[in-house]
């Protein structure tokens, strides 16, 4: 018996990781990614083994771990295997605690190869001198004299034109003030950090470009500015605990500037820099680690977003210059290697939308970049990366505005440049022009968009395009004529469908989502909702505006399920409140996703858990769709209530509609939707039509235009089913889906067929 205290190993919740991998979360990639729940000691270290599940003693494979997580450096042969871990003390080199249980697991052949950064002399081979963010001495010296003999090289005048030259002369942008009265509005905190991005941009790009074209007076400017940065209060306006934004791009100016101008700062002048940017590094490094503690709570947005735009490059120009630069940059390197996403997994997607795929892709790329270029390690082996480009290519195509789910401030417009610079990224990495004809669609459909404030104040596609062309080989676009019609992201419970998207005019975007992370973070109470864009036109929209993260557009309306093409029950929707717990209960899953030869695509969604919180007398909810032909969308929900109740089928819309007794119908520029109810099991629904956002802060949407919606009412009964036949067309090209019904003996038929006479059937078996 075995003399060593027992192992903590207490189970973790909802909003923790979980230990994987076991035998019902097998590896996706090879190496396997090991995680536990850490121990209550912080400062607790831990030592894994494995062994070959059909024998053998197990074999010590790391030891002297700080953290609760470990990706091997090699892979292993396909095989079942089980593991386990310890407590370990550094000091006597041997176990602290017994072993936990065994967990079993079958490594697949074939999975994808991504094993970790090497583990021992990890740095020992990287470039000691600056800069080394980006490019190398030796890469500088090349690029210096290419862009001197050709200025056009790379695109190095267009960047220089109106990357550099806005901040030549210009005198540095004072330290933001407070907000009046300490009391953060959209309006000032977007100014405070947009004034940051620039701070970030002349520093950046004045430091290049002097370093580049050894220009003295180009230095001397990025110099200024850099000192002037150094010199904000780092507990101040720009702390992390009043605007993070601000913090995180006030942290990488001093990066950028401290490694580029290193050789041309004075020791007091270095010293300066040093100590503000390793005082943000370290306010950062600790909420990431100590505080949020992403490594055990995996959901929060802004911290796992700031170890790529602070950590990372923060690191690597302290490393060998701050005591704990390297254990910080271990920590984010192995934090890819191992637990990254939290928000998506194997097939690609994110659970929080596309738009935050895009903040989120943006800073990875830029960490992932500095990264290989550094270390050499590349993490976009792993299956995500490699997956992960078709994500926003279906769920946000180029020519829609509202047809994506979670927050969005793009809400309204086109999808941000930076979807497209992202997507092109993943075609260099893959191989697969789909992406890069998106990127070049992107780029073509959002021109002059450059200056709004999610493209301006976020990033300099000048400089994006500068490295790119340098490091990255180019992808010849091919139209996505041969796209999968259907795409299921299971990771997220995501389900989309692209049909003709090359083809404007006969374009139809069809999105659901019944997600097992619930309405999380950036996520909203929108389990089994849709989105249908067609025909150049919104159809089924998103609702509202963006205005900004906490307003009571935001909070009030478009979280909430009331503000989603989804279903109310008694007037209720699931669970979009502030309470963490509860938001990660309140999810769903994907049932079905299937794709017929004929174009034909089944999806069968159970949001019942996201309703519980609010209707507790729920017994169950499912929702199907039926895209019958690529053409005719036909919705089923069933509703099965422990008490009477009505049931609120939503639709939004741009404009206001046509209502029938049984039908409607919205047309806009270029195309329309009809909508018809076909069957109703508790009897007929009362149609009506509702204009504006409930509870919405009239001050935060004057001057915009209302949207609508529909709704239809149940009579009260336990149990719903109701039938809706939603048909898009492009206008002057209107269709119909003609239907009838069998309902004699023990089943109830819905029959439906078009004008080239090809039937649809739907059967219910009724309840007796």
């Amino acid at each position: 018996m075995s003399q060593l205290p027992p192992l903590d190993q207490s189970p973790g919740g909802r909003l923790t990781i979980q230990p994987t991998p076991h035998e019902t979360s097998s590896p996706t990639e090879n190496p396997p990614r090991f995680a536990w729940i850490p121990d209550i000691d912080s400062g607790a270290r831990y030592a894994l083994r494995l062994r070959s599940d059909t024998g053998g003693k197990p074999a010590l494979i790391a030891k002297g771990l700080r953290h609760n997580f470990f990706t091997p450096d090699q892979c292993l042969e396909p095989g079942r295997y089980a593991w386990s871990y310890c407590l370990w003390s550094v000091e006597s080199d041997a176990a602290a605690s017994d072993w936990s249980i065994e967990r079993t697991f079958e490594l697949q052949p074939a999975l994808t190869r991504s094993p970790a950064m090497r583990h021992a002399d990890r740095y020992a081979h990287c470039q000691v001198g600056h800069p080394r963010l980006w490019l190398n001495p030796q890469e500088l010296e090349t690029l210096g004299d290419a862009v001197a003999g050709d200025a056009s090289h790379l695109g190095w005048q267009t960047f220089f034109d109106t990357a550099v030259q806005p901040w030549v002369g210009r005198e540095p942008i004072p330290e933001p003030l407070p907000y009046p009265g300490n009391k953060k509005t959209p309006a000032l905190w977007r100014k405070m950090y947009i004034d940051c991005q620039e701070l970030l941009y002349a520093v950046r790009h004045l430091a290049v470009a002097a370093k580049v074209q050894k220009d003295a007076a180009l230095l001397e400017n990025a110099r200024r500015w850099l000192l002037h940065i150094a010199r904000f209060d780092h507990h101040g306006t720009t702390s992390l605990a009043y605007n993070d934004e601000a913090a995180f791009r006030i942290a990488g100016a001093l990066a950028w500037g401290y490694d580029w101008l290193y050789n041309d700062l004075s020791e007091e002048e270095r010293t300066l820099v040093r100590e503000a940017l390793s005082a943000r590094l370290e306010d950062v490094a600790v909420h990431v680690i100590e505080h949020a503690r992403i490594h055990l709570f995996p959901y929060d947005s802004h911290a796992v977003r700031s170890v790529a735009s602070v950590m990372v490059p923060a690191c690597i120009a302290l490393l060998g210059e701050h005591p704990r630069a390297q254990e910080w940059l271990d920590f984010a390197i192995d934090y890819y290697d191992t637990l990254y996403s939290p928000w998506g997994g194997a097939d690609g997607g994110w659970a929080e939308g596309p738009h935050y795929w895009t903040t989120a892709m943006a800073y990875l790329i830029d960490a992932g970049n500095l990264l290989k270029k550094h270390t050499g390690h590349d993490i976009y082996q792993r299956v995500f990366f490699q997956q992960t480009g078709a994500f926003p290519l279906y769920t946000k195509a180029p020519d829609t505005k509202r047809c994506g789910f979670g927050d969005d401030s793009t809400l309204g417009d086109l999808p941000s440049l930076k979807v497209g610079y992202n997507i092109r990224h993943f075609a260099s990495l893959t191989g697969d022009g789909h992406l890069q004809w998106y990127f070049e669609q992107i780029c073509e459909l959002a021109k002059g968009t450059e200056g709004e404030f999610y493209n301006y104040g976020w990033w300099s596609f000048a400089f994006d395009e500068l490295q790119y062309r340098h490091d990255f080989p180019q992808v010849a676009a091919v139209a996505p004529s041969d796209l999968p019609l259907m795409r299921h992201f299971k990771d997220v419970g995501w389900v989309a469908i692209q049909r003709d998207l090359h083809k404007p005019e006969e374009h139809l975007q069809f999105v659901t989502k019944c997600s097992d992370y619930g309405s999380i973070s950036h996520s909203h109470g929108d389990q089994g909702a849709f989105l249908l864009f067609a025909h150049g036109e919104e159809l089924a929209i998103q609702s509202g505006y963006y205005i900004g993260f906490g307003t009571s557009m935001h909070r009030d309306w478009r979280r909430l399920t009331k503000s989603k093409n989804a279903i109310l029950i008694d007037g209720h929707g699931q669970y979009a409140g502030a309470d963490k717990a509860l938001q990660i209960q309140s999810t769903g899953k994907v049932l079905e996703a299937t794709e017929r030869p004929d174009g034909t695509v089944f999806i069968s969604l159970d949001p019942t858990a996201a309703y519980r919180h609010h209707v507790p007398y729920l017994r169950s909810y499912r929702r199907d769709f039926h895209l019958i032909r690529g053409r005719h969308l036909v919705i089923v929900d069933e509703v099965e209530l422990d008490q009477p109740g009505e049931v609120q089928w939503l639709m939004h819309l741009l404009g206001a509609p046509q209502l029938g007794q049984n039908s409607f119908r919205f047309e806009g520029q270029s195309g329309g939707v009809t909508g018809e109810f076909v069957y109703s099991s508790s009897g007929p629904l009362t149609l009506s039509t509702v204009q504006g956002f409930d509870n919405v802060d009239p001050q935060e949407i004057q001057g915009l235009a209302p949207h609508h919606r529909v709704i239809a009412t149940s009579r009260s009964a336990r149990s719903h089913r109701i039938a809706t036949v939603l048909t898009p067309y492009r206008k002057g090209h209107s269709e119909r889906l003609h239907h009838f019904m069998d309902d004699q003996g023990h089943a109830t038929a819905l029959y439906f067929q078009d004008a080239q006479d090809r039937s649809y059937s739907i059967v219910w078996l009724k309840r007796f």
